[in-house]
């Protein structure tokens, strides 16, 4: 069942929320914005890249899918998926969350997830990314596909990178999150984040296209 009737919600942004059959959007986050949790010392909690996304009951939730792209440039440039169940209503920070997306970490694109229960966790792979374009001065354009499905036989959260032909490649099963209670609300879409300053006048523009939302 798709969820073209679900209002899309925003944080962190300029603009209003796109209409709920919009498939193809851009962030430009200004830094430093980031969504992150690390403890210390010093403690770091982070919760203010800018967000479009839908919110519904985790049980309603069977699967979510985007094409992330852009000219990654700087140390820990990032956008893709977001799967954020809120500690109260209209707060993420203090919740539980997973992002996947491509990363810019030691000169590279990489397909990065990370999980947050009380702390968050990262992981990297350099897996479906495909270079799309190059702009000024010569950054390549880098682009993936992501996916994030409910296994409804285990109970967990699988994340694929969609590959060529379509092939799924599993990068990462999340076995918490879908346990959290039937009525739990989850926010579920996409997100940009610029934890570092770049070159004077580099702005990080991240596109997204192929927006799918399922429901059960």
């Amino acid at each position: 069942m798709a969820s073209n009737n679900l209002p899309f919600h925003t944080l962190n942004t300029p603009h209003g929320p796109p209409s709920p059959s919009t498939t193809t959007f851009s962030l430009t986050p200004d830094h430093p914005t980031d969504i992150w949790r690390k403890p210390g010392p010093p403690l770091i909690s982070t919760f203010n890249a800018p967000l479009i996304y839908k919110r519904l009951p985790l049980s309603n939730f069977q699967r979510a899918r985007v094409t992330v792209s852009a000219q990654w440039n700087t140390l820990y440039d990032q956008g893709g998926l977001v799967f954020i169940l809120p500690q109260e209503k209209g707060d993420g920070e203090s919740g539980k969350w997973i992002k996947t997306g491509i990363e810019f970490y030691q000169g590279e694109a990489y397909v990065s997830t990370v999980t947050k229960d009380r702390w968050a966790d990262w992981s990297l792979v350099e897996t479906g990314i495909r270079v799309v374009g190059a702009g000024e001065g010569g950054v390549q354009e880098k682009e993936v596909t992501l996916e994030m499905e409910r296994n409804v036989e285990e109970g967990t959260l699988w994340i694929y990178v969609i590959g060529e032909g379509g092939k799924r490649v599993p990068v990462r099963e999340v076995t918490w999150v879908l346990s959290e209670g039937e009525e739990k609300e989850v926010w579920v879409g996409i997100y940009a984040a610029k934890p570092i300053k770049g070159e004077e006048g580099e702005e990080l523009v991240v596109g997204f296209s192929g927006w799918e939302l399922d429901l059960k």
